[in-house]
């Protein structure tokens, strides 16, 4: 990839601002994802419904373990693209902590749709930002094939097991590298990108025709079966009301007719004695079935049975009964329409919630580093050590030179030693990793798996180089500006 170095001008410690030279060219390109309030909720529900459904339906991004590559050459060059710098991280208040690593709220997948409609994701990160709404992952997280951005595109901070504990960020605006977004070339396979304020649903409430019909939300109507009373009340006073289905009568059957049911008719002895035994239409249902009813009971029997009183003074009732197979009659359903609307919840700017990690370029090499992940596919000899519902890590130092492989044009990208197989990508390489305060700087992100030593098992992974025109495309995307999805009352906002 061709590098220019881009000189640096401070603007402050949390966001720093570049002044490129007139003479040059652009090296950042910015791609809409979903733009539009009325898009994103749509996005955020998507992922949402059903507990969650859709997330839990995701896999790892499409990467056959089997293809993993070999560093072509490593002891390549030490990147000089300039003065070292460097956006500090911004933090929150910090939650509970865990046993080993403090694992940062800012990291979390992202989640997307590819064009055959495969539920994918990868690894993230929220960056410290202007506006506190960046995230960073693999450009091939964003971009499909290089070329045309992913669809539903969100990000889940935080997330461990199915669940958004902070929400879900929508994907605005995305910036990466000119070389990647055109020639698919992972020495720039990074992005940023600008979120909406996070989104979470809060359940829903029943409300009436006016409220549901002004609502500008998600919305349903739910039926609830009614009597035929209740339906010409509701007629009458203009309601939601409709019905469905005919009254029909039974219809003889066949014993055969799959739609059969055996009913059973009471005859006279008579009928009775004539009847044949089978399951013929007409044929005997069981034996004759005699019963003791009360005087009361005798005497009111008008049916075709016989009737017997002993000395005793004790009253019986004889039945006969024959077969009649029928398909069933229907009857005409009523309901009356529930209005319906999905509340759902404003959950902030992404760095006011979860914070965001510092941003470096043009670091010295050989750093001890931290990466994080969610690593999900099998190693290439099928063993699957990660699941990709938790986080995970790697730490210690990069190489001191940089790197080249096969794999999708790779020449100058940074190497560490480290496990984790795909679903990891797009996860931040940190340095000076702050375990107390769980921040540190993103200085890279995972991009390409190796099997270095050939025994069908992941054991290095790599990141571009993030030098001056990385620092460019974050500049760019550093001033990105989003906006809230809805509004206090739950409301989607236009």
């Amino acid at each position: 990839m061709k590098r220019l170095f881009v000189p640096l001008a401070a603007a402050s410690l949390a966001a720093a601002a570049l002044a490129i030279p007139a003479q040059a060219a652009p090296h950042w390109v910015k791609d809409p994802l979903t733009p539009q309030p009325k898009d994103a909720y749509g996005a955020a529900s998507f992922w949402l419904d059903a507990n969650g459904a859709a997330l839990k339906k995701a896999t790892q991004y499409t990467w056959d373990a089997k293809d993993v590559d070999k560093i072509v050459r490593k002891g390549g060059t030490t990147p000089d693209d300039g003065k070292p710098g460097a956006t500090a991280p911004a933090t929150t208040s910090s939650g509970g902590k865990t046993k080993n690593v403090n694992l940062p709220r800012t990291i979390g997948k992202v989640f997307f749709v590819d064009k055959s409609g495969k539920h994918n994701f990868c690894s993230a990160t929220s960056i410290q930002s202007r506006h506190r709404n960046l995230v960073v992952t693999a450009g091939h997280c964003v971009f499909e094939s290089g070329q045309d951005v992913f669809a539903k595109w969100v990000f889940v901070p935080g997330y461990y097991q199915g669940k958004a504990p902070y929400g879900i960020y929508v994907g605005a605006y995305a910036f990466t590298h000119y070389d990647l977004d055109v020639y698919d070339d992972y020495d720039g396979d990074y992005a940023f990108v600008a979120v909406h304020n996070g989104f979470a649903l809060a359940g829903e409430k029943e409300v009436t025709a006016k409220e549901y019909h002004a609502w500008a939300g998600d919305k349903w109507v739910k039926p609830r079966e009614i009597t035929r009373e209740e339906f010409t009340k509701c007629q009458l006073n203009l309601g939601e009301c409709w019905s469905e289905g005919k009254d029909t009568q039974p219809e003889l059957a066949g014993p055969d007719h799959p739609e059969a049911v055996l009913e059973k008719v009471e005859v006279s002895p008579e009928t009775y004695k004539k009847a044949k035994v089978g399951r013929a239409q007409g044929a005997k249902y069981g034996e004759p079935v005699t019963e003791s009813v009360t005087e009361a009971q005798w005497k009111a029997y008008k049916g075709p049975g016989t009737k017997a009183k002993d000395k005793a003074g004790n009253y019986t009732i004889t039945r006969y009964y024959v077969q009649r197979w029928v398909k069933p009659g229907t009857a005409r359903k009523y309901f009356e329409g529930r209005f319906i609307i999905g509340l759902a919840k404003d959950t902030g700017r992404l760095g006011d919630v979860v914070g965001g990690q510092g941003f470096a370029w043009n670091q010295p090499m050989g750093q001890q580093t931290m990466v994080f992940g969610y690593p999900a596919a099998p190693h290439p000899d099928g063993d699957k050590p990660f699941t990709g519902v938790t986080p995970k890590y790697c730490y210690g130092k990069t190489g001191t030179k940089t790197i080249q492989a096969n794999s999708f044009r790779v020449e100058t990208h940074q190497v560490l030693k480290c496990s984790m197989t795909p679903g990891a990508d797009g996860g931040p390489w940190l340095i000076k990793w702050n375990n107390a305060k769980r921040t540190g700087y993103v200085n890279g992100v995972t991009s390409v798996f190796y099997d270095n030593d050939g025994n069908d098992r992941v054991d290095h992974i790599s990141s571009a180089y993030f030098d001056s025109e990385t620092a460019d495309v974050y500049n760019k995307a550093n001033y990105a500006e989003t906006k809230k999805v809805v509004g206090p009352n739950g409301e989607l906002l236009q």
